[in-house]
């Protein structure tokens, strides 16, 4: 297909119409003869802007670097095509958040010689977008940082620079987070009064665990010979825990993230992974004391209400909503339960019940008739099956009887229906299914503020998923594991990259509406393209399609130069 040129002469000269044709072969005539497709008219009224939005308009047909290579004149070389729009982005909402500049602050020795911390910035936000976009080990990640992808400021990065980078990140970590949560803060206007906080573990394919090491109450290893203090306790960090990933037989580490009722990271903490869930909350509120923050409301499951937590919550001017185990048998949680009262409807399959039997906590049974229904509909599945496992067992000796209780245990579901007769016969426990009818849908709460409304506090504790959305996207977004690396100093900087990419991408998710993965794709449809010629080198980025106009309008994100750069060739 080509551009054909005609001559006509008329009364004022020589006139050139232009015509887009292609060549057929005329079987008749023998040879190929052009057949015009379109008329142009006149090459002296040609319409170019015209010619322009049609060339664009084909051009969205073709993969991004087809049509770069098509749209670019005949003396340049189409040399390469990489991905640039969601790089461009997370770029962006760093230097927003002024992260470039936290990082040089941070960086720099209290005295002495003044560090340059550009190219550590510059590598650092590239780690962090390869969380987000393209998440892999830190050896793949220095190759797609050099081939696969545009990073403004770092044309390349080797894997030892990535690790250095990784050893300064670790080494500021604290300082770092806090300055990033204040630009946060004032960037999206936070009002942190729900602070929610659970924990995780991901586990490491290894044979043995870590060598156990001297460390304090906190966790972190003590320096020289470890014998300072004397609650220093041996313990490796990737060692046996209780895995909630259900990989028990791997060791692992424990991972905490205190989150803000929007979904926005705040903080995260790294443990050895046989740290206990009751003792965290204490160091993490610690912790979190010297940062501007106004009164806060922690926010837990029942995994941290232990008596000494709360009253630990309680101190200051801070308070608490935290589960309560339904199934515990304390005196409290039996109260509760019994006490008689009207629900109050507060939201789509919602229902809340404040009961009074305490002088310093007060106690929320939260209802949800869909929850119930289902509770309702897997017990009967359940003793349906232990019926039919304990059928006809009475005419089996003690000892068969025994091999099959034994199994039964194994299986807390059906364990829970089961009881023995003196005599050890096996029947169904009626009375625990009675008890268990009762808590269908349920779920008890315990607060120790005394001015939220109790549906305040149900919809509050309700936003603790936030927290459990954001392993979620960590482990299957951000690849939070597997994790490649064996010192500890990498491993807690490794899980500093992977928050700070989720901190970006919650900013993107809350500003856009949209999801993650939605956006990403839509982003990494606009590429940059590399071409040669006599002239020199350019880099040109392909033309920006609505969904993407829309996108960057909504982050509040300038369009992209077309011309990323331009080097002239060397005469």
């Amino acid at each position: 297909m080509y551009v054909k040129t005609t001559k006509r002469e008329n009364k004022s000269g020589t006139v050139r119409y232009l015509h887009l044709a292609h060549n057929e072969w005329d079987p008749v005539k023998g040879r190929a003869v052009p057949k015009v497709l379109f008329t142009f008219g006149r090459e002296d009224d040609l319409d170019r802007d015209a010619v322009k939005r049609l060339v664009a308009s084909l051009s969205r047909l073709l993969e991004p670097g087809d049509a770069l290579a098509a749209t670019a004149a005949s003396d340049l070389e189409f040399v390469s095509s990489v991905p640039f729009g969601g790089a461009y982005v997370l770029d962006h909402l760093w230097r927003r958040l002024r992260i470039d500049q936290i990082v040089g602050r941070v960086g720099q020795p209290k005295r002495g010689r003044r560090r340059d911390m550009a190219a550590t910035e510059r590598v650092l936000f590239a780690l962090v977008a390869n969380r987000a976009l393209a998440p892999s080990s830190k050896l793949a990640a220095a190759d797609w940082i050099t081939n696969d992808v545009h990073i403004d400021g770092l044309a390349d990065a080797g894997e030892q620079t990535c690790y250095r980078a990784m050893d300064w990140l670790h080494e500021v970590k604290d300082d770092l987070e806090k300055q990033v949560f204040d630009e946060v803060a004032n960037l999206l206007n936070l009002e942190v009064d729900l602070l929610f906080f659970d924990t995780t573990s991901t586990y490491f394919e290894l044979e043995e665990p870590d060598e156990p090491v001297a460390r304090d109450d906190a966790g972190r290893r003590l320096e020289g010979d470890g014998q300072a203090g004397g609650d220093a306790k041996p313990v490796g960090f990737r060692t046996y825990g209780k895995s909630k990933d259900s990989r028990d037989d791997l060791p692992q580490i424990v991972i905490g993230m205190a989150v803000t009722r929007d979904g926005i990271p705040v903080r995260c903490w790294c443990w050895p992974g046989n740290a206990s869930d009751q003792t965290l909350i204490r160091q993490v509120k610690d912790e979190m004391r010297d940062w501007t923050l106004s009164k806060i409301v922690w926010v837990a499951d029942r995994g941290f209400s232990s008596a000494e937590n709360r009253r630990y919550l309680r101190k200051g001017d801070h308070a608490y909503i935290i589960g309560e185990k339904l199934r515990s048998g304390s005196p409290e949680v039996q109260a509760a339960l019994s006490r008689q009262g009207r629900y109050q409807d507060v939201g789509e399959n919602m229902r809340v019940k404040e009961v009074r039997i305490s002088d310093t906590d007060r106690f929320v049974i939260c209802h949800n008739p869909e929850a119930a229904e289902r509770d309702r509909h897997m017990r009967e599945q359940l003793v349906a099956q232990l019926a039919d496992l304990i059928a006809d067992t009475d005419k089996l000796s003690d000892f068969k009887r025994g091999e099959l209780r034994g199994r039964i245990a194994d299986k807390p579901g059906l364990n829970r229906y089961l009881r023995a007769t003196p005599a050890g016969k096996l029947r169904i426990d009626q009375a625990k299914i009675k008890a268990e009818e009762n808590l269908d849908g349920k779920y008890l709460l315990r607060c120790s503020d005394p001015h939220l409304s109790a549906e305040d506090i149900a919809l509050g504790y309700k936003q603790l998923l936030e927290v459990e959305r954001g392993w979620r996207d960590m482990k299957q977004i951000i690849d939070l594991r597997p994790v490649y690396h064996r010192l500890e100093e990498r491993i807690r900087a490794h899980v500093v990259l992977c928050w700070l990419a989720l901190l970006l991408i919650r900013i993107t998710e809350t500003t856009t509406g949209d999801t993650w993965p939605h956006i990403r794709r839509e982003l990494d449809r606009l590429h940059l393209g590399t071409f040669t010629g006599p002239t020199g080198t350019f880099q040109q980025v392909t033309a920006l399609t609505k969904p993407q106009r829309d996108l960057l309008a909504k982050l509040q994100i300038p369009v992209p130069k077309q011309v990323v750069a331009l080097q002239p060739a060397t005469r």
